[in-house]
């Protein structure tokens, strides 16, 4: 299905679905880039405040920072590749089970702080992780624009 807000201006759903999804990766690797450099930059004084260990601060800072790169790769694809879209789910997804497990596992000594911080954490990237579930299943679903 096709149609026409104006003469010159053609919208198809799989379009309005990349772009969609498109967003929503732009904007979860913006907001990831600024909480790895956050981590890294902030290690000593997070760390005194969540009971963080400043090494698994910076790892973590370090791991968002390569994870918004590859977020800003692939939002940056003339057209995004399902594939990589299921990826990014996945791994999205992975990381919001991995920060409830670690809040709560002990093997990373946190205080209540660090454990809210976590669990906001995770949060936070289960709806990045449903909204580019939703835009990956409206792109994919979607008639091509002809």
């Amino acid at each position: 299905m096709t149609y026409t807000l104006s003469p010159s201006t053609t919208v198809s759903p799989a379009r309005d679905a990349a772009r969609f999804l498109r967003l929503v990766l732009r904007v979860d690797g913006a907001s990831t880039a600024v909480m790895g450099v956050v981590l890294v930059a902030a290690a000593v004084p997070l760390g005194s405040v969540t009971g963080m260990p400043v090494a698994f601060a910076v790892a973590f800072g370090i791991f968002q920072i390569g994870g918004a790169a590859c977020l800003a790769l692939i939002a940056g694809y003339p057209v995004i590749p399902p594939a990589l879209a299921r990826t990014v789910v996945a791994v999205n997804a992975l990381c919001a089970v991995g920060c409830v497990v670690t809040a709560f596992a002990g093997f990373v000594p946190l205080n209540g702080f660090g454990v809210v911080f976590l669990l906001i954490g995770a949060l936070i990237v289960t709806v990045y992780t449903a909204l580019q579930y939703t835009g990956l299943r409206r792109m994919t679903a979607a008639p091509s624009a002809r």
